[in-house]
């Protein structure tokens, strides 16, 4: 089921309020361009600053409007269990496929007080769970050992691992399995994860450009690494340039671009200065994204 193209869903904004209609927009087009499923409420779709009831709005609209034609991996993350717990029961009544956890940031867990949360959310209901493994955002990495003794819960499906170290995804084959769902967290990378052993991306740049990775995740789990590195050439400057500030900026940015929704952010993130803005239209233009 958790196999492909993923878009880290950006969740649109209009004067300060959530943009509900061009959130289902975006749904759709999602769908029709060959998005495999989608991503709600991750870090790109502003967490941090979205209220709680916008949050558990957001993943309910896009469940709704993709009515089950493809999965919906909702965001559920918190570095307080019992809000993790909150957001796992609240995608599993309005049917989400699965939930995305980030390890817990800025309080630092212990290796044991990772999997003393995640036994406490694969314990709160019959969702299965992605675990998100970001250090460089959280300040803790789970280690292949942690993960592998979380693997062996029934209910702890896969990671999204966004450290960056393709040996990471041989290590976890070895401590989860070969059958435990890896998607790569990282698009600078996620063709070479899939040669490692990966099976897809939670992808930012998939905001921008959704069927042209579709198609390269496509490549590769057919086995056609030539087709999925071309596709890669073409992508990697807007994957680098989106990335100049932080990525979900820049893909509002881009979007807004191609008319799919408004680049407005929350506090404390800011608009992107000229000089990145250039570099995005040049990244979009090298993909063949514009003229």
């Amino acid at each position: 089921m958790f196999r492909g193209s993923f878009p880290a869903l950006v969740t649109p904004l209009k004067n300060g309020e959530l943009d509900i209609n061009a959130l289902k927009h975006l749904v759709e087009w999602h769908i029709s361009e060959g998005s495999h499923g989608l991503v709600p409420v991750g870090t790109t779709g502003e967490s941090p600053t979205l209220s709680h009831e916008e949050h558990e709005t957001v993943v309910e609209e896009v469940v709704k409007a993709a009515a089950g034609r493809i999965p919906v991996i909702a965001g559920a993350g918190s570095n307080n269990t019992v809000e993790s717990v909150r957001f796992m029961q609240h995608a599993h009544r309005v049917g989400a496929s699965a939930a995305l956890v980030v390890t817990p940031y800025y309080n630092k867990p212990t290796q044991r007080g990772l999997i003393a949360h995640f036994t406490a959310l694969h314990d709160c209901c019959e969702l299965p769970i992605i675990i998100y493994n970001i250090p460089g955002r959280s300040v803790v990495d789970m280690s292949p050992e942690t993960m592998g003794e979380l693997a062996k819960l029934p209910r702890i499906v896969g990671v999204k691992d966004a450290t960056g170290d393709l040996a990471r995804v041989s290590y976890q084959r070895m401590t989860c399995g070969a059958d435990f769902i890896q998607l790569s967290g990282e698009d600078a990378t996620a063709h070479g994860f899939n040669a490692q052993g990966g099976v897809g991306c939670i992808s930012v740049t998939a905001n921008v450009a959704p069927k042209m990775l579709s198609q390269m995740q496509e490549s590769t789990l057919a086995g056609d690494y030539g087709t999925a590195l071309e596709l890669q050439d073409r992508m990697m400057p807007l994957h680098k340039a989106i990335f100049t500030e932080p990525g979900l900026v820049g893909a509002k940015y881009a979007m807004s671009k191609l008319g799919l929704c408004s680049d407005e952010v929350r506090s404390p993130l800011t608009g992107l200065t000229d000089g990145t803005k250039a570099l995005i239209d040049d990244g979009m233009r090298h993909a063949g994204l514009m003229n």
